[in-house]
């Protein structure tokens, strides 16, 4: 009975023995016709076994493949880094890919990507690796490709004269343009940097379109915005980036190509129209105030030739002149006339601005520069680019904002009110001032070398008493202006009216003038134009002094006048001065001095 169990146990043994070797050959057939390479290796990294597939495809025998001997298949290029990654990832016991060259039995290599996963025993100590081979040379040739077709691309995009940045499907910077380097003053390693983004654009745009981008990004489609980059000397330009999704063929986004046009000028084009159109708007209300210019006394006509020939050039031009003489008639018909007609003209009245705010009238300012500063706003300079600007009442400046209209003036640039950017203009300055510039110089007043960069081309417009015979083509030419507005019809001018007119000194001249008219055509019921008398004389106690001053006794009114400024220490105007004294317009007075040939300096004690 023991011998037949023990040969029945025989029996079943072997029958095991026999089914494991069939096993054993079916999955040897199947390893070795596996299109990959398999094998295993040693705890040290040496190999122990390796597949019929790996002996067919390199031409080794059993024996030359075993241990290191694998390694003469190698391409001699990648052996060493090979050697060294495989026994890092044999010290590290973990799973790792690896890739090389392999060369076939024909002595071509072709690229494989290795795939080793180590086997562990209960203990954790390591048994063996076990690897796999995989043909991936289409795959390295693609790449190759790709890679050519890049740096083909790279060499075209950085031929090309606009800004180009390639992003990754979440919007970050991979690569730029020589165009893009070149403006930024960047470098690649830059450009790739998580910052890249801040370094360049300002904060204002960062911060408004942040949202807007990314949304737009998620979205996937084509989109545009406008933003200002920063250039390596520090300004900041305006760009419209467009941006172009690039999607792979299963309809993946895969890049994005952004493409930086400069549109600074159109940006600029667009805020001076803005400012244009204020300025318009003000001059349509202030467009009652002036009248065309009329006259043919021979004052006027040596003016008219003065203006023909400086309106051609680019000179400063300092017009002089009492008030409402139109001097701002002048500026307008110098800038008419010049090759900037077509361009912008600029008013300013820098008396009429507050001394705190007239630099930023002026030249702008940035966003929080002061209370209320709530965005950045050009000023009138930058909107007359190109152009004209006209410097009413230049004399009333402030002394801070002359030393930036100096520089303007020599420099043509300026920096906005709380900013630090350089700004270029290209702008004609045409001053203007009923003041004596030259007294407040003396005085502390104006600056003295602002006073010669103003004084380049001085016209001195004349007084209505010095050209009174315009008074009568002016009158005719206000009275049909007013009666055609307020629907009348005057056909007749009363003679003693115009007697009164020729008589008068007209301190307010055209001004004063027109809004006697225009008070005369309302009040007017019949087709006789006349004026009262008493619009046309001065009823204060002064009026006797300055009656004697439009006298012809030349010799008394000098020696009134010389009186006069030697009780005011040779000031004419304020409080204190000759004018005062005397009780008449400081414009007249010095209009007087000048005709007859008193030199007020002369009494002055200090």
């Amino acid at each position: 009975m023991i011998q037949l169990a023990q040969n029945a146990e025989s029996q079943e043994l072997s029958d095991a023995l026999e089914k494991l070797g069939q096993e054993a050959a079916r999955l040897q057939t199947v390893i070795d016709t596996v299109p990959s390479f398999l094998w295993t290796s040693l705890p040290d990294g040496s190999k122990e076994y390796l597949n019929k597939r790996w002996y067919e495809y390199t031409g080794l025998s059993l024996e030359q493949g075993k241990g290191w001997g694998w390694t003469v298949v190698v391409h001699p290029d990648d052996l060493d880094r090979l050697v060294r990654e495989w026994l890092a990832l044999v010290d590290g016991r973990k799973p790792g890919e690896l890739e090389t060259r392999i060369r076939r039995y024909d002595g071509e290599y072709r690229w494989f990507l290795i795939r080793v996963v180590p086997q562990l025993d209960a203990e954790g100590s390591l048994v063996r690796w076990f690897g796999s081979n995989t043909d991936i040379e289409d795959r390295k040739r693609a790449e190759k490709k790709l890679l050519e077709e890049e740096r083909e691309l790279r060499r075209i995009t950085d031929a090309i004269p606009q800004a180009i940045v390639v992003l990754d499907p979440s919007g970050n910077a991979l690569y730029a343009n020589q165009e893009m380097l070149d403006y930024t003053g960047l470098t690649m390693q830059d450009v790739v940097t998580s910052d890249f983004r801040a370094r360049i654009f300002h904060p204002e745009d960062l911060e408004r379109l942040r949202e807007e981008r990314q949304v737009a990004l998620a979205r996937g489609l084509p989109f545009e915005i406008e933003q200002r980059a920063r250039r390596k000397d520090g300004q900041y330009r305006w760009f419209l980036i467009r941006y172009n999704p690039f999607l792979d063929e299963q309809g993946r986004l895969v890049r994005w190509y952004a493409t930086g046009t400069d549109i600074d000028d159109r940006k600029r084009a667009e805020d001076r129209t803005r400012n244009e159109n204020v300025a318009l708007r003000e001059d349509i209300v202030r467009s009652s105030m002036f009248e065309e210019i009329v006259g043919s006394s021979e004052p006027l006509r040596q003016v008219m030739v003065q203006v023909s020939k400086v309106a051609p050039t680019d000179s400063t031009v300092l017009v002089l002149g009492e008030t409402g003489t139109g001097k701002e008639l002048i500026a307008r018909a110098i800038h008419n006339q010049s090759k900037r007609s077509n361009r912008a003209f600029i008013r300013v009245n820098c008396a009429a601005i507050p001394s705190s705010l007239i630099a930023s009238e002026l030249f702008g300012h940035e966003k929080g520069s002061f209370t209320g500063a709530t965005q950045r706003r050009l000023g009138r300079f930058e909107s007359a680019d190109g152009g004209t600007i006209f410097l009413d009442e230049v004399g009333d400046l402030p002394p801070e904002t002359q030393v930036a209209l100096l520089r303007v003036l020599q420099e043509r640039e300026f920096e906005r009110v709380g900013g630090s950017q350089i700004v270029s203009v290209d702008v004609r300055v045409i001053a203007a001032t009923n003041q004596d510039l030259p007294s407040a110089v003396a005085e502390g007043k104006l600056r003295q070398d602002l006073f010669y960069r103003l004084n380049v081309f001085p016209i001195r417009l004349p007084a209505l008493r010095e050209r009174i015979s315009d008074i009568s083509l002016l009158v005719g030419y206000l009275i049909d202006r007013y009666a055609q507005k307020a629907g009348k019809k005057i056909r007749n001018i009363d003679t003693k009216t115009m007697e009164l007119f020729y008589a008068y000194d007209w301190p307010g001249n055209i001004r004063e003038l027109q809004n006697v008219v225009e008070r005369a055509v309302i009040l007017s019921e019949g087709e006789t134009f006349f004026v009262d008398e008493a619009w046309l004389t001065r009823a204060t106690p002064k009026a006797a002094a300055a009656s004697v001053l439009a006298t012809d006794l030349a010799e008394r009114e000098k020696a009134m006048i010389e009186n006069a400024l030697r009780e005011a220490d040779g000031l004419v105007s304020g409080p204190a001065g000759a004018a005062a004294k005397l009780g008449v317009p400081r414009q007249t007075l010095e209009s007087k001095i000048r005709k007859l040939g008193i030199n007020r300096h002369l009494f002055r004690t200090s």
